[in-house]
């Protein structure tokens, strides 16, 4: 079995090929040729923490396995560590046996950066020019890299409530994306800034929104991937309401995006605004965008068909270039 570490990972899968890969697993999924059970989450109360197990299979790319993921709020704060940490275990789908074992936790924010940039490339205007990154924890760099790889972004807004986070931000994107041209920006204030930007990623742990709709300017593009229990929410009922809505998975975000799972339950929108995958649209059976003032919104909950297609990639390159670690179990 490969042993492949974050590095590995990094060098081994640019995010332009993520965003392609984790592009064609949305629309297997969407055509009932990927498989993603529900995942099962299993809450730490002790630790206010959440670990979930995600299985996938997506024969386009040979991708069989599970993800096991954590995410723990308080580990920051506590015990000076990160919120998430995962590990993917590939299985060989001609022998059924394990092939490799995978740093998870930079794999995650790639394959959540990579849905980004896909949702990013369908659904946002051509010329959009500024994004605003609320939550500058490990997965804000990630969604700033992929938007950065498919818009002309100039200028970077980011905002956490941790200010050191938010300092940190653009040496970290460097680091991820060296070439890149935009000016980053750190934020104590999101009020005069929403109005004028033309794409938003949000990815905290918040459990009510995270700015108020009033801001939310005409023909602005979300990415809400922070959000994945019925408890959280980054994104007010009302934007919901006035945006075009694309998921990751309906039967997933139904059980799990508490960004549309309130409003459900409130009365503010029903089943029916939430009936377009982002695979639908990659197949060309939905529209993408149909006007330069429509609100879009892409909530993904995420799902383990990105992760099994980014690593099957990653091992077969790794098999090809002789990266990572041979170890027999």
């Amino acid at each position: 079995m490969r042993i492949l570490t974050r590095h590995d990972v990094y060098r081994l899968v640019p995010m332009s090929v993520a965003i392609e890969l984790v592009t064609r697993a949305f629309r297997d999924l969407s055509l009932g040729q990927a498989h993603a059970p529900l995942r099962t989450p299993i809450e730490i109360p002790d630790h206010l923490g959440t670990t979930l197990f995600m299985p996938a299979y997506v024969p386009s790319s040979g991708g069989l396995g599970l993800k096991v993921v954590s995410v723990f709020p308080e580990n920051p704060s506590r015990y000076q560590k990160p919120t998430i940490h995962a590990a993917v275990l590939t299985v060989s789908p001609e022998t059924g046996e394990p092939t490799a074992l995978l740093d998870g936790t930079y794999l995650t924010a790639l394959r959540t950066g990579a849905a980004s940039g896909a949702a990013t490339k369908l659904l946002a205007r051509p010329d959009s020019h500024r994004l605003l990154v609320i939550g500058a924890g490990a997965q804000g760099p990630t969604q700033a890299w992929a938007v950065l790889t498919v818009r002309p972004i100039e200028t970077i807004y980011v905002y956490d409530r941790v200010p050191e986070a938010s300092a940190t931000f653009a040496q970290r994107l460097r680091e991820l994306a060296p070439d890149h041209q935009a000016e980053v920006i750190p934020i104590d204030d999101m009020t005069s800034v929403l109005p004028t930007v033309d794409i938003i990623c949000t990815a905290t742990t918040a459990r009510e929104p995270l700015f108020h709709d009033a801001h939310v300017p005409a023909g602005v593009h979300i990415n809400a991937i922070g959000a994945f229990t019925p408890e959280m929410q980054e994104i007010p009922p009302e934007t919901v309401a006035r945006a075009y809505v694309v998921v990751d998975s309906v039967a997933a975000a139904l059980a799990e995006a508490g960004d549309l799972i309130k409003p459900l339950r409130a009365g503010s929108i029903d089943e029916s605004h939430i009936q377009t995958e982002l695979g639908e649209i990659v197949a060309g059976f939905k529209p993408a965008r149909t006007s330069p003032e429509q609100i879009t919104l892409f909530k993904s909950v995420g799902n383990a068909v990105q992760d099994l297609a980014v690593a099957a990639e990653a091992v077969r390159r790794a098999q090809a270039e002789g990266y990572g670690q041979e170890i027999e179990l």
